[in-house]
C-alpha cells in the first residue's frame, strides 16, 4: 500500500515569540525584540502555501499589554486565518488588562474547539487555575496556590509559578469534546500552551489527568504544545506529543512549522531549528 501523496490539509505552527521592546536576556539566550522579524519572516514562509490556518501556540509577547500593538499587526499581512491561544506570558499586564487578553487576541472565548475537514481541533486554556492569569481575589488564584504548595511538598519537578492547570469544568468540557468529536467520526488535535507529556519541570500541574484522558481515545492523534523552548517529543497510548521549539531563543535562528495530515499520519515540515516529523496513526 503506497502512502498518498497529497495532504487533506496542512496548518502552521509559531510557539512562544515573547515579543517585547526590551534588551536580550543573555544567560537564557531570549531575544525578545528579534521576534518581530522572526514571525514576519515565518509569515512570509506560510503565505506561500495553502495552509487552512495558522495556530501561534501561547506566549505572543514576553510582558506589558502594549506588546500586542508591535506583534499583532503583523499577522494582518497573514492571508490565512490567524488563531490564537493563550500562553503565561500573556498574562504579563497590568492587573487591569488581565481580562482583556483573551479578546486582544481575537479569541472567541479563552477555550474553544473548531473543525476541518473532517478533524476536531480542542484549544485549551492551560492557565484558567494559575496564580497570575485569574483576576485578583478570583478563587481559582487561591486554588492554584494550594495546589502548588502542595506540589511542592511533594517535590514535584512541575512545582513553579509558571505552570497552571486546567479548571474541573474545562477537564469536563475536553472530555465531551473529544466524545462529540468520536460520535461525529473526527479525529481529534489537542492544543495548549503548556506540555502534559513526557513529565517536565514545564508541565501542567495536572498533567496525568490529561495524559490517561487522551491516551484512553483512539481519535485523539496529537496534543501539540509550547512553554518548553527547547522542545520535545513523545507517545501516550496512540497519542503524539509534540512540544514546539521557541521563537524567542536565539539571536537570529527561526523555529516554525507546518503540519500536513493524511489520511495515515502527520508530517511536520520543521523550519530554521524546528525538527521534521513523521507520526504515523
Amino acid at each position: 500500500m503506497s502512502m498518498s501523496a497529497l495532504p487533506l490539509f496542512r496548518f502552521g505552527i509559531i510557539a512562544d515569540p515573547q515579543y517585547a521592546a526590551i534588551p536580550p536576556h543573555a544567560a537564557m539566550d531570549r531575544h525578545y525584540a528579534n521576534s518581530l522579524t522572526k514571525v514576519a519572516e515565518a509569515i512570509v514562509i506560510f503565505n506561500s502555501w495553502d495552509l487552512s490556518f495558522v495556530m501561534t501556540l501561547g506566549d505572543v509577547i514576553d510582558r506589558s499589554f502594549k506588546s500586542f500593538d508591535d506583534i499583532l499587526p503583523l499577522y494582518e499581512k497573514l492571508r490565512h486565518e490567524a488563531l490564537f491561544l493563550l500562553g503565561n506570558h500573556d498574562f504579563s499586564v497590568s492587573a487591569g488588562h488581565l481580562s482583556e487578553v483573551a479578546t486582544r487576541l481575537g479569541m472567541p472565548s479563552p477555550y474553544y474547539s473548531f473543525s476541518r475537514h473532517g478533524w476536531r481541533f480542542i484549544v485549551l486554556d492551560g492557565n484558567e487555575i494559575s496564580t497570575f492569569a485569574p483576576p485578583e481575589g478570583h478563587p481559582h488564584r487561591a486554588l492554584a496556590a494550594q495546589m502548588l504548595a502542595e506540589l511542592e511538598a511533594k517535590g514535584a519537578r512541575n512545582a513553579h509559578r509558571w505552570n497552571a492547570a486546567l479548571s474541573d469544568a474545562q477537564f469536563a468540557w475536553l472530555g465531551d469534546q473529544i466524545a462529540e468529536a468520536a460520535a461525529a467520526g473526527e479525529k481529534v488535535i489537542v492544543m495548549n500552551h503548556y506540555p502534559v507529556h513526557p513529565p517536565s519541570e514545564h508541565g501542567m500541574w495536572d498533567s496525568e489527568r490529561i495524559v490517561a484522558l487522551l491516551a484512553s481515545h483512539d481519535n485523539v492523534v496529537a496534543y501539540l504544545n509550547g512553554h518548553d523552548h527547547v522542545g520535545n517529543y513523545g507517545k501516550a497510548g496512540a497519542c503524539h506529543f509534540v512540544n514546539f521549539k521557541g521563537v524567542v531563543d536565539t539571536e537570529s535562528e527561526n523555529a516554525f512549522a507546518i503540519v500536513e495530515l493524511y489520511p495515515d499520519r502527520l508530517e511536520i515540515r520543521g523550519f530554521g531549528r524546528e525538527e521534521s516529523r513523521t507520526l504515523v496513526y
